[in-house]
């Protein structure tokens, strides 16, 4: 009965948020709270909640000061010179522009935190797809994807989660998987090439002059009024460090099309970010660049908690950039929507983790599953957990599936001769498809900055992320991986 509610409840979230019937935010709590009452665990649904705010209180700990730290960071100008570099390979050609997305996002990546990405890569790629009317969802879905197979990076959480649950090396794992894991990321490339040259034929082919002459009439009938453009993570308002006054203002040149204006200073116009903005601090650029290689490193080192080193680090960098109160008080009003908004998104979550755990609805789940298995599919036991872990790391955390299912799973695949390590290798498969999990918070900093309901999200990416999956799953299976 419990597998078949809690399979019920995740479809009845899915359905509404897809259908737009419900907020995310509404959703996860109130469809977990009725299904709590089915049960006839209503009277337990507090400690429940209470059990998922606590497991779930340090991510939003760190998604909050997170946000802050890298936002200011966009604002004061560190990731100015790869934004460019990025953007000047993009030109207005929507499909360089998606390219350039999965691109960036694999390359900021490599820090193993999916929010970090997902705020570096819509506040560079945000003001492209705005001006061009390209699909926001395509640049969710691909930075989901490109994130998602990163995420397998030792440092970035399920290869440790697994080599734990296993009793295994974490290098063991994860190296001999980067053959299957780079022909996952060059699918995903691929992907974000097809993907782009769909949107080229939709939009057209645009010149930046025809681009920068739009805009400069969208101006006009705006009567005057500046136009912003993105300046950080939860900028969007382009409030200024001082005085809230705008500071995005718009960068066009005063020439247009076949005003003389060289190629190379339209190149440098069409900027997402403004590079003009009252926020830089270039004097400091140094200072910053090593602040941010130095909370990295200390990051995978695990030399402090993870919400400690970005709430350290938010405070100093607040401090040295901007050393007045007021100009501090301004970056953090710039970053408060989208602080507030994910921290809201990742409670209510709690509550929907809180009671499927509470309950036992995620345990009934995961043994029916594995219960399902025929003896005949023994052998091949490391592609079961394979496929297996779409769906699984989907509907539950990773917590849940690496610590829960999958010793299930490797035992199950011992007794046919299969090794643990086939079985942890197999079990990193569906990381594509869980990095748009409505459990993963980072997701909810994705969909947030780049203004897009979640719901058009999971219906545009669950068949290409779960197509990348499998793709990961057969290059392994060729390669003699898994």
């Amino acid at each position: 009965m419990l597998t078949i509610l809690g399979f019920a409840m995740i479809a009845t979230f899915l359905v509404l948020i897809m259908m737009k019937k419900m907020s995310p935010i509404a959703a996860l709590v109130l469809i977990p709270a009725l299904f709590c009452v089915f049960v006839g665990k209503g009277a337990k649904l507090g400690d429940y909640v209470l059990d998922g705010v606590t497991d779930l209180a340090p991510t939003a700990a760190m998604l909050m000061f997170a946000i802050v730290y890298f936002g200011v960071m966009i604002d004061v100008g560190l990731f100015d010179p790869v934004v460019r570099g990025i953007l000047k390979f993009c030109k207005a050609d929507p499909m360089r522009i998606v390219v350039g997305t999965a691109v960036l996002a694999a390359i900021v990546s490599l820090d193993g935190d999916g929010s970090t990405t997902f705020m570096i890569t819509v506040s560079a790629m945000y003001p492209l797809y705005k001006r061009l009317k390209m699909s926001l969802v395509v640049m969710t879905g691909v930075a989901a994807m490109a994130n998602g197979v990163m995420n397998t990076l030792p440092w970035g959480g399920p290869t440790a989660r697994a080599a734990t649950a296993l009793k295994l090396d974490a290098s063991d794992i994860f190296v001999p998987m980067i053959p299957a894991l780079l022909v996952g990321l060059l699918f995903v490339f691929v992907l974000s090439y097809v993907l782009g040259v769909r949107e080229r034929r939709r939009l057209g082919v645009l010149t930046l002059d025809e681009v920068l002459v739009d805009e400069k009439a969208e101006v006009k009938v705006e009567e005057k009024e500046p136009e912003t453009v993105l300046v950080g993570a939860g900028s969007g308002n382009g409030k200024n460090a001082g005085n809230g006054k705008d500071v995005g203002k718009s960068t066009l040149p005063t020439g247009g099309a076949g005003s003389g204006t060289d190629a190379d200073e339209k190149d440098d116009d069409f900027q997402g970010l403004d590079p003009h903005r009252a926020t830089l601090r270039p004097k400091l650029y140094w200072f910053n660049a090593l602040l941010t290689v130095g909370l990295l490193t200390a990051m995978i080192m695990e030399l402090l908690p993870i919400p400690v080193l970005f709430l350290l680090g938010a405070a100093l960098v607040l401090t040295v950039n901007f050393p007045h109160i007021p100009d501090q008080k301004a970056r953090i009003a710039a970053h408060a929507e989208n602080v507030l908004n994910v921290s809201g998104m990742v409670f209510a979550a709690a509550v929907f983790t809180g009671v499927l755990q509470g309950t036992g609805m995620v345990d009934h789940m995961a043994k029916w599953m594995v219960d399902v298995i025929p003896g005949s599919m023994g052998p091949h036991m490391a592609l079961v957990t394979g496929v297996l872990s779409l769906p699984l790391t989907y509907f539950m955390s990773n917590d849940g599936f690496y610590f829960g299912v999958l010793p299930v799973l490797a035992e199950a695949g011992a007794a046919h001769g299969v090794s643990p390590l086939e079985m942890a290798r197999a079990s990193l498969v569906g990381q594509p498809l869980h990095m748009s999990s409505p459990l993963v918070p980072a997701v909810y900093v994705l969909v947030g900055m780049a203004k897009v309901e979640f719901g058009d999200h999971t219906k545009f990416v669950v068949k290409w992320a779960a197509l990348t999956c499998l793709v990961i799953l057969g290059a392994g299976m060729l390669f003699g991986i898994i």
